[in-house]
């Protein structure tokens, strides 16, 4: 999610599924341009690797792919959600242009598919969407992420980047029972899925998004939840605060790519969820083998911790791009196997006594209980046909 600030602006999804911050917040400090690059040690990351062979998903708003940042480095898949935006239209493209080339900053070998699956800010479906109404195209938004997530995983998607987050509607719980299997279907073919955390964590009364409610995708389970740090390495201050946070990144004043040409600077767990997902593709680069379960072990363990080694403010810390790629480096193949009982034959002290055996039941008995049934039933029958001849002189 981006963060609405120094007149940017940020996308909103569909009802059950979710929306990203599209309020004014307070000013924060700008930052040195470009200060991401050093705080994840993008340099020497990238020495070793940059992204080759990786496809990156990115599901959002739709990617300009002509822009220069990104020309010749991005595939357009479907779009999931409608609502009748194009391509060069101001409200198409606008929040996922931007992800796509914050991807690319530091995988920039990486390979982006585009898959939208929500609305930019200025979308006029974003209205319908607002309003609740239950129409066929609001129905089909509310599908769209999890079409998204598995269309991905079927075209070799390695990387899945999902900028976006329930937590800008309360009124809903956001979990949809669709988009959960459809995570399951991608952990299990082996890609690894990153999520905002949500930009609703600001301690100001006055914030409009100041809800820090739970947030979809990053809550599900397998998905690696991505918190906005700022240049001290600490919490971003409108990033939200919660347990399933597991790393953070650079989130604050991040130069990203524009759909309308140039470029934009952008705040919030958007930037930061397509940073750590750069670092994935960059550790999958290094090492094809790895699984899911392994990057995210490898992204938490290698992070900058904080003090205490994890909270909910940044879960594991800051990642650290250089660390992650040596670690993914040095990491064998992940065996993930049924391992054979070798303890006792009985849980507990066994059974309570010895088995009890019966003596075999007399053939002889069997055959005339079974002959007894049969003529029973067929003095049934006779009675119940008897009962219905009709008397006599009556039609």
């Amino acid at each position: 999610m981006i963060r609405k600030r120094a007149g940017l602006l940020a996308p909103l999804l569909p009802p059950l599924l979710l929306l990203v911050a599209g309020t004014a917040s307070p000013a924060t400090a700008a930052a040195a341009p470009h200060w991401e690059i050093a705080a994840m040690r993008l340099p020497e990351a990238q020495r070793v690797a940059q992204g080759d062979g990786v496809t990156v998903a990115v599901l959002d708003s739709g990617v300009m792919a002509g822009h220069p940042a990104l020309k010749g480095r991005v595939t357009t898949g479907p779009d999931f959600i409608g609502g009748g935006a194009r391509p060069g239209m101001a409200y198409w493209g606008a929040h996922g242009t931007s992800m796509a080339s914050d991807v690319l900053t530091v995988a920039p070998r990486a390979r982006v598919l585009s898959v939208r699956v929500i609305y930019d800010h200025d979308d006029p479906a974003r209205k319908a969407a607002k309003e609740l109404k239950r129409d066929a195209q609001s129905r089909k938004a509310g599908q769209s992420v999890a079409r998204g997530i598995r269309y991905a995983v079927d075209k070799g998607a390695k990387v899945i980047s999902m900028s976006l987050g329930t937590d800008e509607w309360a009124i809903f719980s956001g979990y949809e029972k669709g988009t959960a299997a459809a995570v399951n279907y991608a952990i299990a073919k082996g890609v690894v899925l990153l999520a905002s955390s949500g930009n609703g964590g600001s301690t100001d009364i006055l914030d409009a998004d100041a809800n820090n409610a739970v947030s979809y995708p990053a809550a599900y389970p397998g998905v690696i939840g991505v918190a906005a740090s700022g240049p001290d390495g600490g919490r971003a201050e409108f990033s939200q605060v919660h347990s399933y946070t597991a790393i953070a990144a650079p989130g604050v004043d991040i130069y990203s790519a524009q759909n309308t040409g140039g470029y934009r600077m952008v705040a919030g767990t958007s930037p930061a969820c397509a940073n750590a997902a750069g670092v994935a593709a960059l550790m999958l680069s290094r090492n094809p083998a790895l699984s899911p379960g392994q990057v995210r072990d490898i992204l938490t363990r290698t992070a900058t911790h904080p003090a205490g080694g994890w909270n909910v403010l940044v879960g594991y810390g800051q990642v650290n791009a250089a660390a992650a790629v040596a670690a993914a480096g040095a990491a064998g193949k992940s065996a993930v196997r049924a391992v054979p009982y070798k303890g006792e034959k009985y849980f507990g002290h066994g059974p309570a006594d010895s088995p009890i055996t019966h003596p075999p039941i007399d053939s002889e008995y069997l055959i005339i209980g079974g002959t007894g049934a049969g003529i029973g039933l067929l003095l049934l029958v006779g009675a119940f046909l008897l009962l219905r001849r009709p008397r006599a002189g009556k039609t």
